[in-house]
């Protein structure tokens, strides 16, 4: 699975605190936050038809890893959708558009690590390209990584920073093994999510889910667990072993930038009967339901 250079996306614009840059030209001082030690947090957002899904879900999640890395300043909702709606009416951008926001500490007064070298920020990124959902609808390979997920008490999951080592070096090393993506345990060897994506497996028509204990709060993730609860779905959040992944009956990752992608091979073992389970397919449309007919609409 690897991306390619969308055509449409070759004039472009991005936003930088409000600033509109074309997609080529630098609007990043060397000297911020981001460049100097990924001290940020980010959010990937989609686009349906005027609408971003989950938003105000998405703007939380940043705020509440803003705070937690204790930047002194966080722009409000209001401003951040004021940005969003700037940079989606200056590139004419209605569907099927993923938006990356970042935010910084902002611009440090020299280099260096000490967040009280930051006297000017924060610093709003916001990218809108146009992009579908990035994985095939014929299913993903995946290899479980030497690559372990942080404990809590290491690096907390729950803040969604822009230190994304980690997930890179596991995607090396599934790109090394031709596989799609990366399967990536916690300390304990349980499960805990690919580099990229949450991950369900499905056992006799029951869904299963790691913990978030060693993974993000996912709001693709959050989201087919509500569907599961209103359409009576059986559903069980737990530790889960590499054996139940290869026993599973289905494997499915979740994640705003793909959406559910069904699972086809992990660590070159069959899921399943190796074809799109009817789980995988049941709960994609009940998602494809919510995206066409919910969001805040921003265009």
């Amino acid at each position: 699975m690897l991306q390619t250079f969308n055509e449409k996306n070759r004039h472009i614009v991005y936003s930088v605190n409000g600033r509109l840059i074309p997609r080529d030209e630098p609007g990043i001082s060397p000297f911020d936050s981001s460049v100097q030690g990924g001290d940020a947090v980010w959010e990937g957002l989609r686009l349906y038809s005027g609408r971003i899904f989950k938003l105000r879900e998405h703007l939380d999640r940043l705020r509440s890893s803003a705070l937690a890395l204790a930047f002194e300043s966080i722009p409000s909702h209001e401003q951040i959708i004021e940005a969003i709606r700037k940079t989606l009416a200056a590139n004419q951008m209605t569907d099927g558009v993923h938006i990356r926001l970042t935010l910084t500490r902002g611009v440090k007064i020299t280099s260096g690590m000490d967040p009280r070298l930051n006297q000017c920020g924060p610093t709003l990124i916001v990218l809108a390209e146009h992009k579908p959902p990035v994985y095939g609808r014929t299913g993903l390979s995946l290899i479980t990584s030497s690559i372990r997920r942080f404990a809590p008490d290491a690096m907390d999951p729950k803040i969604h920073h822009c230190n994304l080592i980690q997930s890179i070096l596991a995607k090396i090393q599934a790109n090394a093994a031709g596989a799609d993506d990366a399967l990536m345990l916690d300390p304990r060897g349980f499960v805990a999510e690919t580099n990229a994506t949450h991950i369900f497996l499905v056992d006799r028509d029951i869904v299963r889910t790691p913990h978030t204990l060693h993974c993000p709060e996912g709001i693709t993730r959050a989201t087919v667990l509500e569907l599961c609860a209103a359409h009576g779905i059986a559903c069980e959040v737990g530790d889960l072993s590499l054996t139940d992944v290869y026993r599973a009956d289905e494997v499915f990752c979740t994640g705003t930038m793909g959406e559910l992608a069904a699972v086809m091979r992990v660590d070159g073992r069959v899921i399943g009967d190796g074809q799109v389970g009817p789980m995988t397919q049941r709960l994609s449309a009940l998602f494809g339901e919510l995206t066409a007919s919910q969001g805040e609409r921003v265009v």
